[in-house]
């Protein structure tokens, strides 16, 4: 026999294959094998069968086999089955015991059968194993077949081309396919709807390295569940026979569909919270009613929707209550709007920031408003477009970038509905569904609580500063001998109002009071002790009174008023002498600027504020030619928790260094250089240059 002849082959494969190895099962159970004469002498003798019996070839060719396979009590009867398959050419098995060379004894199972030579001489065939082997393979295939055929896990074997060889009926269950059906062929032949990339990838890692897969994931649709998404767990395992031969790989598949959605539940809810957390933390930093609308929004996008628009109804941003009747239209102000990068040409359909638009009844966010219930559309189709967009144009434009899906939230606050969280997905391909939903609801509540108190907060704070501005003067920008220019900036931290003032008052001879003060404390108190002084300070003034003298009457009359403290600093131009006379109760010094020379603190005595009482105020002349200026501040300008008073005086004055600038310009650099958005005071700055007197 050629090698070609004696090799195995695998069917039809083998002229793609060639010879393959040989199987170990037989090495496995090391099969003596023995061939007698019709004497019933020993005439081949295998390896196997001298380590089975003990005896060597030499030793065994040309014996009686019974004499030396046999026990000695079952001699009679194997002699008359010898003979029986040598006449009759029936084959027999059974199993005896034996004694070995060494005298030990074992129980071998036989197989004997009758042979033929090509000149008709009759021969004996013996094949003995150890019968404990054989036993011990018995249920090894008894066990494997058992598990394999009543096990609730799905169990296959493919071959080296991953086509399936066999299959147990769980597997049948889960794939809706019978076994005859399977068999032969590959996994993408028989499940088409199933992504099987990664198991297929695994599987020939597997047959590659030996190294088992667990718990691959595969998701799909099979003949036994054609109309719903299954997921299971598919673990691979190389098989190889005794000799180490690469059969195929062994899979179980279990189906972890529920845990899958237990698990995509759980993790929805896990990011469901951390949105919320990273919600809380970002939406309503400050009490400005269009940053606030910024950060829902920001926080909207990307991970809920690709376009997200913060609206108000218009009526709400003025300070009034909307119900909208049923055939009423919704005139709605955008206030935030935050794309994605999949989203720039929707982002054209959006109204802008700051636009007011007006949405017919039939519009889907006026629903919404009107309703306060959150409207859901999860698959737009071209009917819906008309109802999400504000005009044609816009909804021509959304057609284009592929909408795909729509949900308006309610922002509702203290039972009063402020106008709508409106959210799109363009890129993504994921519908709303509920638990987006419930995030966007849970969003909207907590921005709509924020929302609704910046806009109190702004309503208030606009009250409380046209009534500040009011109670301040307003003054020409020239007067005899001045050129003035002054600021007031509210504090941004509080809409309380505060009580710093200035004024410029006019006197007899070109001559002009510069007055700037501030009372303690802010609030109406504040502010009505502010007019209060301001009312004495102008009466005063026309009487020409010295600043100290002055300063004096202010005290009284501030200790006259309920608990108020303030600073003050009074100042007399007189352009004729070129001099300027100040007093100062509790101030902070006044800068002098002159050409040539850099900026310097008035040495002024600082005395004690207005309404402590039982201190002598005092006067200081200082010179103020043509071009000089002076700059009269608050406190508000330059104190911070964080610096020292001294640094930021040094701060003032490095500012004020430098060209000569329109003191316009230079109120607006030292309020932005110097005043920070933090601080909790508000300011009131006077800048006055001299000039020639009139």
């Amino acid at each position: 026999m050629s090698a070609a002849g004696s090799a195995g082959f695998e069917g039809d494969a083998s002229s793609r294959r060639g010879p393959l190895r040989p199987s170990g099962l037989l090495d496995v159970l090391n099969v003596a094998s023995v061939v007698l004469d019709a004497e019933g002498r020993i005439v081949l003798w295998s390896p196997q069968a001298e380590e089975l019996f003990g005896y060597s070839a030499q030793e065994a060719l040309g014996q009686y086999a019974a004499r030396i396979m046999v026990h000695e009590q079952h001699l009679d009867l194997v002699v008359k089955l010898f003979a029986e398959v040598m006449k009759t050419g029936r084959s027999w098995a059974g199993a005896f015991p034996i004694r070995r060379k060494d005298g030990d004894t074992r129980l071998v199972e036989f197989r004997n059968m009758r042979l033929l030579d090509d000149r008709g001489d009759v021969y004996a065939l013996g094949l003995a194993a150890d019968q404990s082997t054989v036993r011990r393979l018995e249920w090894d295939v008894a066990l494997s077949t058992r598990v394999i055929q009543q096990s609730p896990i799905g169990l296959a074997v493919l071959d080296t081309s991953l086509r399936y060889v066999s299959v147990n009926p769980s597997l049948e269950r889960i794939n809706g396919i019978p076994a005859e059906d399977l068999v032969g062929r590959t996994l993408r032949e028989v499940l088409p709807r199933v992504d099987l990339d990664a198991v297929e990838a695994a599987a020939c890692r597997v047959l590659e390295t030996g190294r088992p897969v667990l718990d691959q994931s595969a998701t799909g649709r099979t003949p036994a569940a054609p109309d719903e998404d299954r997921t299971w767990s598919v673990s691979l395992y190389r098989l190889e026979d005794a000799v180490g031969t690469v059969l195929g790989v062994a899979t179980s598949v279990m189906d972890v569909t529920e845990q899958y959605r237990a698990g995509v539940e759980a993790e929805a809810a896990r990011r469901r919270l951390a949105a919320v957390a990273d919600a809380s933390a970002r939406i309503g930093t400050t009490l400005e009613l269009d940053r606030t609308a910024h950060e829902l929004a920001d926080v909207a996008v990307p991970d809920l929707a690709d376009i997200a628009a913060v609206d108000l109804l218009e009526s709400v941003v003025q300070g009034r209550r909307s119900a909208l009747g049923p055939a009423e239209p919704a005139v709605i102000r955008a206030l935030a709007v935050q794309a994605g990068d999949d989203a720039p040409q929707a982002l054209l359909a959006v109204d802008p920031p700051g636009q007011v638009a007006r949405y017919g009844p039939d519009r889907l966010v006026t629903e919404c408003v009107r309703t306060g219930r959150p409207v859901m559309v999860a698959r737009v189709t071209e009917g819906d477009v008309p109802r999400i967009a504000r005009s044609p144009e816009a909804a021509e434009l959304l057609r284009r970038a592929g909408v795909r899906s729509y949900l308006a939230v309610p922002l509702i606050a203290r039972g009063e509905v402020l106008g709508a969280l409106d959210l799109k997905r363009i890129g993504n391909p994921l519908p709303f569904d509920e638990n987006d939903l419930l995030l966007a609801r849970e969003l909207a509540a907590r921005a709509a609580l924020q929302i609704d108190n910046a806009r109190w907060y702004q309503s208030a704070r606009n009250s409380a500063l046209t009534l500040q501005r009011s109670l301040l003067p307003s003054h020409p920008p020239v007067t005899g001998g001045l050129e003035v220019a002054s600021r007031y900036q509210p504090a941004e931290a509080t809409s309380e109002i505060g009580g710093d003032w200035f004024d410029v008052i006019p006197l007899e001879g070109c001559k002009t009071a510069l007055v700037v003060g501030d009372v303690m404390g802010s609030g109406i108190v504040a502010a009505a002790s502010m007019g209060r002084l301001r009312t004495a300070t102008n009466t005063l003034a026309a009487l020409e009174l010295d600043p100290a003298l002055l300063l004096e009457h202010l005290d009284r009359t501030t200790a006259g008023l309920d608990q108020a403290i303030a600073t003050c600093v009074y100042a007399v131009h007189d352009p004729h002498r070129r001099q300027c006379r100040i007093g100062n109760a509790g101030h902070l010094p006044p800068v002098r600027l002159r050409a040539g020379r850099p900026p310097e603190l008035l040495n002024l005595p600082t005395g004690v504020p207005l309404g402590v009482g039982g201190v002598a105020f005092s006067t200081t002349t200082v010179d103020l030619d043509p071009g000089d200026r002076l700059v009269f501040y608050t406190d508000g300008l330059v104190e911070t928790r964080r610096h020292p008073l001294d640094e930021r005086l040094d701060a003032l004055l490095a500012v004020l260094e430098g060209p000569d600038r329109p003191l316009e310009e230079v109120c607006d650099l030292l309020l932005r250089t110097l005043h920070e958005p933090e601080n909790s005071d508000d300011v009131a700055l006077l800048i006055a240059r001299a000039t020639p007197p009139s």
